[in-house]
Order: C-alpha cells, then structure tokens, then sequence
C-alpha cells in the first residue's frame, strides 16, 4: 500500500478565494481523488496563512485586532471548498496553538544545530511578499516584480538563518533527486538561484508584534515563512495523520506540494534547507515541488483596479461545479500559464461535454432503449471494429494513468475523452440499427454492450475531476457511484462487459448544450464587467525602439524606402552603462487578443519566474516562430501598462519596417539572463 500527501499553499486572509487559488486547490483534490481510486493510503491538506506584518496593517485599517480579521476572512476559504467539490481531510489556521508550538519546536531544533543567530539587517521589503529583496530582484524605483508596488526599507534586530551553508547540499540534493523541482523549467530557475549564491536569511522581526513569538526572546516574531511552511508538516504531525509523513526508515509516501510559481523559492530552497538544519534526512524531504503557471481572465491579468477578477463559486452556481473542475483541469496545460477564456468554457463545454461525452451517453441509452427494452444486452462475439476500439480504450486508459501520476491533469483528461471520441465514431462505424433492421440481434447486442462497457470505464476515469456527473452518469447506466476502497486498485484496467438483462435509467442529457442564444445570455452574466475609465487607446506605446543605421548615407543593404535615423546626441559610457541588456529565451509566446500588433511573450531571464514582456512583432512573426529564440532584452525599463491589466516588463530589440522586423537575437550557448557587454 503506498500514501500519498498532497497540500495546497495556505492562503494568505488578506483577500478572498478567487479562480488562481480555486485552480490550486481543485488541482489538489483531482490528485487526492485518483490516488484514492487507485488504493492509496491518501491526504489532503490545505488552509490558510494567518501572521505578518500585512495582516496587522490590514487589521488595524478596518478597526479591527488581527485575531478578529483572520477569524472573519479564514472562514470564506473553509466555505469555498465544498462548494467547488473539494473534500480537503484537513483545513489547518496558522493561528492554531498546536500549530504555533510545532514551529516554535522546531526553530529550536535549528538554534541548537547552530543555524540562528542574532544581528542587524537592512535591506528593501515587500509588504505584499512578506519578504526582503535584494536591489538586482527590484524593477527600476525600487518596484517590486510581483505586485508593482514600492518596497520599504527596513531596518532592525533580527536573527539570521546561515542559508549561505545550505547552498552545496541543496544543489547536491537537487541532484540526486531530479524530480524534486517540476516542471523542469522551473527547476531551472531555482538552479540558476542558488548556482548565484546564497545569503543568510532574516527570519525574526521586531517591528510588529502579530506572528509566533522566538522561543525564550519574545520581542521578536518569527519570519512570516519560517511559520508558514512548516504547516506542512504541522498538520499531520501527532495521531493518526503522523503515517504520512514518516520518520528515516519508515515506509515512504509521497509527499507533493503544489503552488503557484511565484512562491516557489520558498518551497524550493527556504523549505528543505529549514527542515535540513533542523536535522531532518533528505528522505524526510518532501517529495515533490510542483509550480504551476499564472491564471489570466480573457487575455488580461486579474486586477482588481479592471474588476475583471473571477468568483469560482458563482461559475460553479451557474453553470455547475464539475463544469469549472473540468475547463479548470483540461484547457491550461498544468505547470504553465494559462488563461481562463469565458467564451472557451462555454465552447469547450458543449464541445467536450455535450456533443463528446453526453452525446455518447444519450445515444447509447437511447439505442438501448429502442433495441434491447432499455437494458443491457449480452455480449456476443467481437469482430474486428470491436477488438480496434477495446485497444483503443485501453491504450487511452494507460495514458490518462501515467499523466495522473505524473501530476498533469489535461493529459489525463485528453486521453479519458478520447475514449469518447473512439465511441462515437463507433457507433457510426458498428451502425447498430441497420443491424436491427437486418435482424441480426447478436451483432445489435454485442455493439451496445461495447458502448455501455466504454461508458462505465469513462464514468470511473472521469470521477477525480468530475465526481458530481460521474455520480449522474452511473446512475442512468444503473451503477452505484464510484466508491475507493483502501489497497484496491479501482483504475479500470481490462474491458468486462455487464451481464445482460440489467436495468438501465435514462433521465435526459448528462450536459444540455447551449445554442447561440443560450450561449450569448450566459457569458453576458458571468463575464466580468471591465472598468471603463482604463486608457485603451495607447496600443503601441511598447513596441519595440528599431536599431537603425546611422550612417549619413544609403547603403546597399537599406531598403529603399527606409530613411537615414536622425544624429542622436553622444552619451559617456557610464550613462550607458545604466542600461541592463540581457539575453532572454522566450519560453512561451501568443498574440493579444484584439490587438493586431502585439504580442505577449514570457521571456526567461534566469530568474525565478518569466518576464511578460509586450512587443510590437506580430506583423512580422507567428508566435510559434519565437518561442525558444534567444533575444535581447533591455530589462531594467520601468513596467509599461498597456491598459486592461497588460503590463510589459521590458523591452526587445529590432529592427526594420513594423512588417518585416528583424530581432536581434545570439547565437551559441549562452545562458538565460546573461548580461551583454
């Protein structure tokens, strides 16, 4: 029997669930429930992120204390789950004393291994991060990357973890252990981090007081993160619960963390080397990191200033919760970013749900119905169009399981509806009324039993992502509801048609399609209403500045038309040195929607998380034709808002008429983030 152990982050309380937390946690749960079909000794936890220096100001703003606040704004996250057909086995507060005294046991357990001391620090701090930052992370002005806010200085007593010790055992342990990091370009990123070096971390403050105190010097809180990982391992560290997180020498389970790339140094480098100094062996580390990508809304990043942000709850109520699990899991491919497209979800759900899968189950049901008095009939002997779709179905079931285990969702599901597809092109192919018209009733029997056969594996296969209407699909099938059953491989694995003579229950469509009308009047209701007063009207204020000639006089390879770029003014080689250029590989690319000259690239710089960049290129190239191109980039510009929540942060270099540019690209194996001299 395996275990299996999969956490969401814990969500910070000063805001409310929305669709990239909900994307999170149902990306938990989908995991949670195949490996629970599949027999595993399985838990989920998730909750939330309750201390730091963020809350009390928020707290303080409202008239509030902080024990006040986080009671109000926990119990919106405890709500929101259910209602999304989430079934987390834990909800754990960070204000949970139990909790509280797990982290203060184990900053005792680093002291005493003589990783904390006490200093002085002064350094730039993100509010909104909860951490320091170093002046090379900050845009120009001191801007924070993440939340495009000014940092603060900060100065104070503080103690100091010796990370900078930790930096050889954690590439060593990268090493030996490869999958630690996904997706791989991820663990790139935090190679190319700690490759960079290590400083000691502050992790005490002294100036607040809401947080968990250091054992025997109160005056100080601990660091934000310092408690807030260690939830993990909090939550099932006494009864029970203890088995899944076994001591060196135990039976190994996998233990799976899941998060938004943007906190993935904390996971990745904070998070082992805090459990290594506090004496925990490398296979009490946990299994696995895994980042996923950033959600946007309709092409656009969630703002709150454009009131384009997404309640998940409200999706779900309108157009029922599996429906969300479902885009949510198949059109964002898991460990990149994606966009939530409401015109997409409505067009994925009639393709996918009604005309795929739900066509299937109302035709068989209704053949069924016609031809065998409504229940199923007997298999007869299989001909060659049976045997190809058997090994069709099965192939399909053997991938969709290797994606599950694999932690990629969208590939499970592509394969589990391909299984559908198979089918209806195989009642076209096996036409089982021209059989009936033939009289020839074993064939009619043997094709229909083939189609219920591959309709009950879909509605197991299905059950992680979409439980609810697995539920309802059995139920008109005649099944009871998939029930998972400790150290029973429930997966469907071998093709076993039901004996004839049982009752089947048709009750109407499985997922009533919308037409034009219907389509129209519900992305009217649940499209965001975006804030009139963005400035839409700048739409090539990023494209890119051309490296012209500067030559006084043509030259044979101008073109024609293209003038002589005026004389500049000189500058010293310090005012130039002011601008950063480095080489970025463009790790993904697509066009703005609505807008004919730009494009959106996310540009790898060797930092922990790709740059937007916004550039003018798309009338001279597919978005295809960048992606893995080694550009460059001027990387210290202050972000460009382009309005509707578009922000570039930073700038490529080009040449030529807007329709036919030339990149300036390098050439060789140069590393991402290089810097040109």
């Amino acid at each position: 029997m395996s275990r299996f152990y999969v956490t969401t982050p814990i969500y910070y309380v000063n805001d409310v669930p929305h669709l990239g937390t909900a994307y999170t946690t149902i990306a938990a749960d989908a995991l949670r429930r195949f490996h629970l079909l599949v027999g595993d000794d399985t838990f989920m936890l998730t909750g939330t992120d309750e201390h730091g220096l963020k809350i009390e100001r928020q707290a303080k703003g409202e008239g509030m204390t902080p024990k006040a606040f986080v009671d109000k704004m926990s119990e919106p996250f405890r709500v929101a789950w259910p209602k999304l057909g989430v079934e987390q086995d834990r909800f754990i507060r960070t204000t949970e004393p139990a909790h509280q005294a797990f982290v203060q046991e184990l900053w005792k357990k680093v002291e005493a291994n003589g990783d904390l001391y006490e200093g002085s620090y002064e350094d730039w701090y993100c509010v909104g991060c909860e951490s320091f930052k170093t002046e090379k992370e900050l845009l120009p002005g001191n801007v924070c990357p993440v939340h495009l806010k000014p940092v603060e200085k900060v100065k104070e007593e503080t103690y100091f973890f010796r990370l900078s010790k930790w930096e050889k055992p954690l590439l060593d342990f990268y090493a030996r252990h490869p999958n630690f990091i996904k997706p791989e370009s991820r663990r790139n990123e935090v190679l190319s981090f700690v490759e960079g070096g290590l400083r000691d971390l502050s992790v005490s403050r002294t100036s607040f007081s809401w947080g968990v105190p250091v054992p025997g010097n109160p005056k100080h809180i601990m660091y934000v993160w310092f408690d807030a990982l260690a939830n993990y391992m909090s939550a099932v560290s006494t009864g029970p619960e203890a088995r899944f997180w076994p001591k060196s020498g135990g039976p190994k389970g996998d233990v799976v963390h899941l998060m938004g790339k943007d906190i993935l140094r904390f996971h990745a480098v904070y998070w082992p080397a805090f459990l290594l100094a506090a004496g925990f062996k490398e296979d009490e580390l946990p299994s696995q990191i895994y980042a996923h990508g950033f959600l946007t809304v309709d092409g656009m990043k969630m703002s709150k200033s454009l009131r384009n942000a997404v309640d998940p709850i409200r999706l779900a109520t309108e157009l029922g919760t599996d429906v969300l699990r479902y885009h949510l899991m198949r059109a964002i491919n898991f460990g990149q970013d994606g966009d939530f497209d409401h015109a997409a979800l409505i067009e994925r759900y009639n393709a996918d749900l009604g005309k795929n899968l739900g066509n299937l189950l109302s035709r068989t049901l209704g053949l069924c119905t016609k031809l065998t008095e409504g229940k199923t009939p007997a298999m007869g002997p299989k001909n060659d169009l049976d045997h190809e779709i058997i090994g069709g179905v099965l192939e399909n079931l053997e991938t969709a399981r290797t994606a599950w285990n694999a932690i990629e969702p969208h590939r499970a599901l592509e394969a589990t509806w391909a299984i559908s597809a198979l089918a209806n092109q195989y009642v076209d192919r096996a036409a089982p009324w021209a059989s009936a018209k033939n009289g020839d009733h074993e064939r009619v029997g043997t094709t229909l039993a083939v189609l219920l056969e591959v309709l009950k594996i879909i509605s197991v296969a299905m059950w992680p992502v979409l439980p609810e209407k697995s539920r309802e699909m059995r139920a008109q099938l005649g099944l009871p509801p998939v029930v998972p059953h400790l150290d029973q491989d429930g997966w469907p694995v071998e093709f076993s048609p039901r004996a004839g003579g049982e009752a089947l229950f048709p009750t109407g469509p499985l997922f009533p399609t919308f037409d034009k009308d219907a389509e129209k009047a519900i992305l009217e209701k649940l499209s965001p209403k975006m804030n009139p007063k963005i400035d839409e009207t700048n739409e090539t204020a990023n494209v890119e500045p051309k490296i012209e000639d500067g030559a006084a006089s043509p030259r044979a390879d101008r073109a024609p038309d293209t003038q002589p770029s005026p004389k500049l003014e000189t500058v010293t080689y310090d005012h130039f040195a002011l601008t950063e250029l480095k080489v970025g590989i463009v790790r993904s690319c697509e066009k703005v929607p609505k807008k004919d000259k730009l494009l959106k690239l996310m540009v790898d710089l060797g930092e922990l998380q790709d740059r937007q960049i916004v550039a003018g290129l798309a009338l001279s190239f597919q978005p295809e034709q960048l992606v893995g191109k080694k550009v460059v980039v001027v990387a210290n510009l202050l972000p460009r808002d382009f309005g509707k929540g578009l922000v570039s942060h930073g700038m490529l270099l080009a040449t030529g008429p807007s329709e036919s540019l030339t990149l300036a690209t390098v050439d060789g194996d140069v590393p991402a983030g290089a810097r040109l001299k």
